[in-house]
């Protein structure tokens, strides 16, 4: 009997759909239909893959009320949330579709001198069969990061999601065959189950993969790709600083930090965990980030800011960090322990914990900020990059921001907002450090699933011909001159 994965409603525990747990042998059959398909779905070209996915955009469109009431039963956001999670990743769709011809197509480089009677340029391939490993955070959008990108570039996919969001994939994966009825199975694949899954996915024979999670995870789906040199995306886990310099417009950045902290219950890797704040303003600032952070309520009605955490193991997470601060000599500003339930969790300001708190160093991802007083925005920018994440970050002010940006140690930063560049489409996201490597996303993205051919081309014999046993007398004595006439002025 087949194992089965049974997924749940997070704020009722009401099950939502019933799926197989995937065998090795499985995913192996999957990626090797994936592999049949790849040719057709290359050959279609820029302008055939354009109209795919331009069709597939559309049915996610005018069927999006489906796909959001799943998401909001299954991944427990509220419906406003996953409105707005589909409306980016549809633009993502949009945006790929219509720019990959120009991004990839070839590039004419200069030959040199030596080669002159050459014509050269690059070629950007695609890989063949990519794997996805999705999260549930954002079980549409962060994944159809990759997905998108990489069918735009001409391979196709087979997606693995989270245990705990599958019913979402398989209507996402569903709406692109149901847009596209021509198109052969396997230029978009789905594959269920839990870790033993994903790692079957990664020895699978896939060209590359792409991985959403944390750095724990991150390591083992490397080390399962490594075993045959299956190359890697990392978009790995984030604790993003906020800067509000002295002179910035306190309440507008009290009101995106209360939004960029705890939207989505805080289950955002690029999301604000941290905030630095100048003294002279520190006061003024938490007022206004109290007032609207006692504003937000969680829930599962229609009213509610934010839903039920969707990983029952995090809620431990988030529990755990709160008492370190607040034993290390935190404040509560804002809610406590008493704030982190078995569902859902009221949001939770600190101020002034250690900086060695796990509050600070490590990802909660969870409704909760710290807030950190400090004398200079030197300091700030020096505590700001004393984690080992380097994913985003935002900087508040009216002045000083670019000086901020410049020294900040991190991969997308907003400016006098949050959260600005997951939203534009042009723009790559990866991380460095703990927060991964590699890019989704933009034009970055597509060359990130493409490999670089370089192609060179003969266009007629030339008199000093070197890439030959035949070279003639006059042509050996004259290469110690050459080297002197060209690279010794």
């Amino acid at each position: 009997m087949t194992a089965q994965l049974v997924s749940t409603d997070p704020a009722t525990d009401e099950v939502v759909a019933t799926f197989d747990v995937h065998s090795a042998a499985d995913v192996q059959a999957i990626v090797a239909r994936a592999r049949n398909a790849a040719p057709w779905w290359r050959d279609q070209g820029y302008d055939g893959r354009r109209a795919a996915l331009l069709s597939w955009k559309r049915y996610l469109a005018k069927h999006s009320e489906d796909l959001v009431q799943l998401m909001h039963r299954e991944n427990g956001k509220p419906l406003t949330d996953a409105r707005l999670e589909l409306m980016l990743a549809l633009e993502h769709i949009d945006w790929n579709a219509k720019q990959a011809g120009r991004v990839l197509r070839p590039e004419k480089r200069r030959p040199g001198l030596l080669l002159s009677n050459f014509s050269a340029r690059i070629e950007h391939v695609p890989f063949g069969v990519v794997g996805v490993i999705g999260p549930w955070n954002y079980p549409v959008f962060t994944p159809n990061g990759s997905i998108a990108t990489a069918l735009a570039a001409g391979n196709t996919v087979v997606f693995k999601p989270s245990e705990f969001t599958p019913a979402i994939a398989r209507w996402y994966v569903d709406a692109f065959a149901t847009a596209n009825p021509e198109a052969p199975e396997g230029v978009l694949s789905l594959v269920t189950g839990y870790g033993d899954t994903g790692a079957a996915l990664c020895r699978s024979g896939v060209d590359k993969l792409a991985f959403t999670g944390s750095a724990g995870t991150g390591r083992k789906v490397m080390a399962a790709c490594a075993e045959s040199l299956v190359p890697v995306v990392m978009e790995l886990g984030g604790k993003d600083a906020a800067i509000v310099a002295a002179d910035a417009d306190l309440a507008r950045a009290a009101d995106a930090i209360a939004f960029g902290a705890m939207g989505n219950s805080g289950q955002t890797c690029v999301g604000i965990e941290r905030v630095y704040v100048e003294r002279p303003v520190r006061d003024a600032f938490l007022e206004e980030l109290t007032a609207r952070v006692s504003e937000i309520r969680p829930g599962s009605d229609k009213a509610a800011s934010y839903g039920p955490m969707t990983m029952p193991s995090q809620i431990e997470i988030v529990r755990r960090h709160v008492d370190d601060a607040l034993a290390g000599g935190g404040t509560a500003v804002v809610g406590g322990r008493e704030s982190v339930g078995d569902r859902y969790i009221e949001p939770v300001v600190i101020l002034d914990p250690p900086h060695t708190s796990s509050a600070v160093q490590e990802e909660t991802f969870g409704p909760t900020l710290t807030v950190t007083t400090v004398e200079s925005l030197d300091e700030a920018v020096k505590l700001a990059n004393d984690t080992p994440f380097g994913l985003a970050g935002a900087v508040f002010s009216r002045d000083h921001a670019d000086e901020v940006v410049a020294r900040l140690d991190t991969s997308q930063i907003s400016v006098n907002s949050v959260l600005g560049f997951a939203g534009m489409a042009a723009m790559p996201l990866g991380g460095r450090g703990e927060s991964g490597f590699g890019r989704i996303h933009g034009p970055e993205g597509l060359r990130e699933f493409t490999r670089t051919r370089a192609v060179a081309t003969q266009r007629f014999p030339a008199p000093i011909n070197l890439l030959t046993f035949g070279r003639k007398a006059w042509v050996v004595r004259l290469l110690p001159r050459l080297i002197r006439w060209v690279h010794a002025r």
